[in-house]
């Protein structure tokens, strides 16, 4: 079947609605080469989509997985362990899976970001708060982001040893760069907020 007709199926099959995003990320974990279960890709996703996309629970990913399947875009089998009293389910991209994400990644336009800043949404509401609560909201933000770069730096590491990851690795690169500058904005704002006390103190 023509990939475009595919694609409209897959709409149909889905309610009228092509594939969310979310699903993409997971056929796109898929689209490496190798057979997954769940909770490989949980932890494939906490190793490089949760920095700049998406940390999914593991109902989210089963949920995708099942969305997969009947889109023919997957296939699963149960694998016998050795330990245990179940089975592994596993999980493999099929050939009109991966010519599909392949088409999606070349073809559909690119979102783009939608910023949902906690920390600036506090801020912002600084008029209602006392000003060592905005340095408390500021200092957790700078915290948080050098344990995110160093996270990313670490898992860009790691994933260099993988086969096929060397994309993957650049965006935890990009990763590390960015909550490095998360972690300078906050550093600023701190002493943005300094001289406007500063400018409010005098005569």
């Amino acid at each position: 079947m023509p990939t475009g007709r595919r694609l409209r199926c897959v709409a149909d099959e889905t309610n009228g609605r092509t594939l969310p995003a979310t699903s993409w990320a997971v056929l796109g974990l898929l689209s490496f080469g190798e057979e997954l279960s769940g909770y490989d890709l949980k932890k494939w996703s906490d190793r490089s989509l949760r920095f700049f996309y998406w940390s999914p629970s593991f109902s989210q990913i089963y949920g995708e997985l099942k969305r997969l399947e009947k889109a023919g875009y997957a296939s699963s089998r149960l694998v016998a362990q050795e330990t245990g009293p179940r089975d592994k389910r596993v999980y493999r991209i099929t050939g009109e899976g991966m010519a599909a994400v392949r088409e999606w990644a070349r073809e559909t336009p690119v979102d783009p970001p939608v910023l949902k800043h906690g920390p600036m949404l506090r801020l912002w509401l600084g008029h209602l708060l006392e000003p060592e609560q905005m340095r408390e909201v500021l200092h957790r933000q700078q915290e948080f982001a050098e344990e995110m770069r160093l996270r990313a730096v670490a898992d860009a590491q790691s994933a260099q040893d993988g086969p096929g990851w060397a994309y993957p690795a650049l965006t935890l690169t990009w990763a590390e760069r960015y909550y490095a500058s998360e972690r300078d904005l906050a550093a600023a704002m701190l002493d943005d907020i300094a001289a406007l006390e500063d400018e409010r103190e005098r005569p």
